[in-house]
């Protein structure tokens, strides 16, 4: 058996390192005896808008409810159309879906894997009610041009934010560009709970009362249901858990920054494309995704030298299962980046020697 030598992700080791603070706050939650919508999910909320510059945060069950509750509280259903990335996790999709919406999907930016702006207005019709932009693998999106189509056109920006907790485009924090923002705190974030959690961020106090209606069952207070909700409620433990890990994003973003610039920096195989960030952005490296035609050697090159790699995504969206059917559009990019992407370990409790065992044995390949 070939041992790991770099994991991609440990969250043991993070828990070690943050332990007395995470069992500080699980004991506060359990002695409080309220562990439902109470004080942490409260205190949460207001730290999470404030970090992101945004009025309003809503915290629910996962990054998946995030995106559907958002486009709920918009009024998007059936027989609408929603923009949509051919890259990206298919929860994105799945979020319009559920509502009875459709997703038109929009090639990429092959240079950052975002979704490429000047490919959006052709693809607006009657239908489209939004644009839905992914933060992929922790870029922003170049969201000036989105946010100015969506305003000659009337349609909404939802933007996904999933992996790029406390990234920034153009001195604005994501989280306060789009009408409403959603969050997935995921154990792997950045920004990780200890289990599932999401979250939306907005300025307008209608969307935010929308969705904590309909985080709710629909309550606008207690017993009393304006509208038919859902109930996925962010609780209280992961609430003090994130609270937690706020405190330190800036310094987990700082420390994978570090690491990503070594990578950028010394990484100089030419079978490997490394990846690029746009100007006046902050990029938070969820990811650090490679590309190489030579992909799956690449992977079992890294396997076989104790080195954990992961693919994201081997099989984009409109390939699915549930998308065969749906999706008869070509989308060659996403095809050929679904082909050849690799995310190396950009975990920010890896040390100095792990990562520049990774560096070695990405030059050594194919040598």
């Amino acid at each position: 058996m070939i041992q790991t030598k770099v994991k991609s992700v440990d969250l043991q080791r993070e828990y070690e390192i943050l332990k007395s603070e995470l069992d500080e706050a699980y004991y506060r939650v359990m002695q409080s005896g309220r562990y439902i919508l109470g004080q942490e999910v409260t205190n949460f909320e207001g730290e999470f808008a404030q970090y992101c510059g945004a009025k309003y945060c809503v915290g629910v069950g996962n990054g998946l409810d995030a995106l559907h509750l958002a486009l709920r509280s918009l009024g998007i259903g059936k027989g609408d159309e929603v923009i949509v990335p051919s890259i990206t996790y298919v929860a994105t999709w799945m979020a319009v879906s559920i509502t009875g919406a459709i997703p038109v999907p929009i090639e990429p930016q092959e240079s950052t894997y975002n979704i490429d702006p000047d490919l959006i207005e052709s693809a607006i019709t009657p239908k489209t009610k939004a644009i839905l932009p992914v933060h992929l693998f922790g870029q922003p999106a170049d969201m000036d041009p989105i946010l100015e189509i969506a305003e000659k056109y009337g349609l909404k920006v939802i933007d996904d934010a999933a992996q790029a907790h406390g990234a920034m485009y153009k001195g604005r924090r994501v989280g306060s560009i789009a009408d409403i923002t959603c969050f997935s705190f995921y154990p792997t974030k950045n920004l990780g709970a200890i289990g599932d959690g999401g979250a939306l961020t907005t300025n307008d106090s209608e969307l935010a009362e929308n969705v904590r209606m309909l985080r709710n069952n629909g309550e606008h207070e207690k017993y009393v249901n304006r509208i038919v909700g859902f109930n996925s409620r962010l609780d209280e433990l992961q609430a003090a858990f994130l609270r937690v890990k706020l405190k330190h994003l800036d310094v987990i973003i700082k420390k994978k920054a570090s690491i990503a610039q070594k990578y950028l920096n010394e990484i100089s195989n030419p079978l490997i494309v490394l990846p690029r960030s746009m100007n006046e952005v902050v990029h938070v490296w969820h990811q650090f995704a490679i590309r190489s035609t030579a992909r799956d050697n690449l992977k079992l090159h890294f396997h076989k030298n104790g080195i954990e790699t992961l693919i994201h995504y081997p099989v984009p969206p409109h390939l699915q299962q549930c998308y065969r059917h749906t999706t008869n559009k070509p989308l060659p990019l996403a095809e050929k980046i679904s082909k050849e992407i690799l995310s190396l370990p950009i975990s920010w409790t890896l040390e100095e020697s792990s990562v520049q065992y990774v560096i070695e044995k990405a030059n050594q390949f194919g040598v």
